[in-house]
């Protein structure tokens, strides 16, 4: 997109699409979209009602720059600043996964054990599980668990957005946080969205996927590394009948079937996605 004094919204819209297909970007005239709304600070919708504004420099400077990262493979989401996540909107940036939509479909299925009031989020990232849940479940009592320190941060930024006070954060490696804690009580529901993704698959992922920390996508040799360790981590912290819910990757569910399995889980259960991938797991501590 040339740089001009003044253009009219429409084709600024038909330009910018143009540039990032040529780029390589899918749904290029809706990110375009997304980002001219952000410039204008007004809702992506109303761009349908003044295709014939005309655009002043000012604003044709910073969507002009946003178009020229957008190329490079940088995130929508990061260049918003934000994401939308079970209908509300979220801080994200590189200091966190950018939530996906089967993440949704994973809290949807923690909505249905009604009585799960103790809930433990490991590997929480930016927080949106655990700030969903307890939003949509008020009486639960909620603790986080991350790796990184810089993910929580934004995760404590993401409970105060949205008002959500009572969730316990804590910092470290899978559930050795809570070795340290006396006298903790048990959970009714362990839920986590680990890092699932062999190593050595990580180069050939989309470009987008190299802005999100590394540390959040690299489930070790075989994806799973992360992932074992939980399920041989949660039972002593799972009240009897208490759920572990997991998302895995694509053709992960019989390795993870089995070592659930081989820890004494009961009623092990798979899971499809909206798009019928295999992608939950849950099961039961005896």
């Amino acid at each position: 997109m040339n740089p001009q004094k003044s253009v009219r919204l429409l084709e600024v819209l038909q330009g910018g699409t143009d540039f990032l297909k040529k780029n390589c970007i899918e749904q290029p005239r809706l990110h375009v979209e997304y980002l001219l709304a952000h410039v204008l600070g007004i809702p992506r919708l109303e761009l349908y009602l003044q295709f014939d504004r005309v655009l002043e420099e000012r604003e044709l400077a910073p969507l002009r720059l946003y178009l020229r990262e957008r190329s490079k493979g940088v995130p929508l989401q990061h260049l918003l600043g934000s994401v939308d996540f079970f209908g509300r909107n979220f801080l994200s940036d590189a200091r966190a996964l950018i939530p996906r939509p089967e993440t949704e479909e994973l809290v949807e299925r923690a909505l249905t054990y009604k009585e799960a009031k103790r809930i433990l989020d490991v590997g929480t990232g930016s927080g949106v599980i655990a700030i969903t849940l307890g939003l949509e479940n008020p009486e639960a009592e909620i603790e986080a668990i991350d790796l990184s320190s810089q993910a929580l941060d934004l995760a404590r930024q993401n409970a105060r957005r949205h008002e959500v006070t009572r969730i316990r954060w804590h910092c470290g490696n899978l559930l050795e946080p809570l070795e340290k804690i006396e006298s903790i009580r048990p959970f009714d529901l362990i839920i986590a969205n680990l890092p699932y993704i062999p190593h050595n698959d990580i180069p050939s992922l989309a470009r987008e996927i190299a802005f999100d920390p590394i540390m959040a996508l690299d489930g070790g040799e075989s994806g799973l590394d992360l992932i074992n360790r939980l399920i041989s981590q949660s039972p002593k912290f799972l009240q009897s009948g208490g759920y572990l819910l997991l998302e895995i990757g694509k053709n992960q569910e019989q390795e993870v079937m089995q070592a659930l399995r081989e820890h004494h889980y009961q009623e092990i259960c798979v899971l499809p996605d909206h798009q019928g991938v295999l992608r939950f797991i849950e099961a039961v501590q005896p």
